[in-house]
């Protein structure tokens, strides 16, 4: 018995060491999907390699569009220019919920992407929204986001921020006609509150969907699209399998939210909308249908959300 515990010791002593040699590796491509499909929500400014390369490599197994999501003002002029210059690219824009106490209070823990700055107020807030709102204007973005709420990483002294950016965003999404795509972290409850006392645009994408079932009932009747990304394949997400197995099929979308999110085997690899075939395999799983069918669902309500 001493002998099979260090033996079991040095296996998993391997294996540790072998996950994190393949830490920055990206994971191989999967088989290609018979039907093509979108990747709903990516931000391919973060992902290491070229605009072109990511879209050859997506292409490759069946995933022939994607939606170039923004999370703040550069974020968002890239995701516009990016998607006028590539056929099958379409773009969101917004300042993420995080990114509005960040401008407001010169919160540097608002976004971790960027460094400390004097806070700005209300006015350097509404000047930023008015770019968004510019940029929401153009023919190559067809979604408002990602905005909405997150309770996670931005404690009390920004909701106020987070939630007038939120209601800004919505209006800013009826006004335009898009998407609006919602990032919503242990914030359920005030999100669907918001959008009910708003009055939600006539397309409303939870992007990285985070609830349960129950949750997935209420956005379902509601009409709202349910995204689920790589986190559905992980171990403990029992929830998420269980809000993906009472979402209708006409309101399931699949992502990547590359480069984060990298769907089981690959979990803490790099991620990238070419990983999206392994997401939706587990997802048809899930649902207990064939894939094709469900790809074939997919890219009619990816196309039917952000109107391509």
């Amino acid at each position: 018995m001493a002998a099979t515990a260090r033996n079991s010791g040095s296996a998993d002593g391997e294996r540790k060491k072998k996950d994190k040699d393949l830490k920055d590796v990206p994971p191989p491509p999967p088989a290609p999907l018979n039907v093509p499909v979108a990747d709903s929500h990516t931000h391919l400014d973060m992902q290491g390699t070229s605009v072109e390369e990511a879209l050859a490599a997506a292409a490759a197994v069946g995933v022939t569009t994607v939606i170039q999501v923004g999370c703040d003002l550069a974020g968002s002029r890239w995701a516009a220019k990016t998607a006028a210059e590539h056929e099958n690219v379409w773009a969101a824009v917004a300042l993420h919920p995080n990114e509005a106490p960040r401008i407001v209070l010169g919160d540097p823990d608002g976004w971790s992407r960027q460094g400390a700055r004097e806070p700005g107020g209300t006015a350097a807030l509404d000047e930023a929204l008015a770019e968004i709102d510019a940029l929401a204007a153009l023919e190559a973005v067809r979604g408002v986001g990602e905005t909405g709420l997150d309770f996670f990483r931005t404690g009390p002294e920004g909701v106020a921020a987070q939630e007038y950016s939120f209601r800004r965003h919505i209006d800013i999404a009826k006004r335009h006609g898009k998407a609006l795509v919602i990032h919503d972290r242990d914030a359920h409850d005030d999100v669907l509150r918001v959008l009910a006392e708003e009055g939600a645009p006539e397309t409303v994408v939870f992007h990285c969907f985070s609830g349960d079932a129950a949750m997935a009932k209420i956005c379902a009747e509601a009409g709202y699209y349910l995204s689920f990304a790589g986190n559905v394949t992980f171990k403990n997400a029992r929830p998420l399998r269980d809000a993906l197995a009472v979402a209708p099929l006409d309101r399931i979308l699949v992502e990547t939210d590359a480069p984060f999110l990298t769907p089981a085997p690959h979990r803490g690899r790099p991620n990238a909308p070419y990983l999206i075939p392994v997401t939706l395999r587990a997802m048809a799983a899930v649902k207990g249908v064939d894939e094709d069918a469900l790809a074939t669902a997919v890219g009619a309500n990816t196309a039917r959300a952000f109107r391509y």
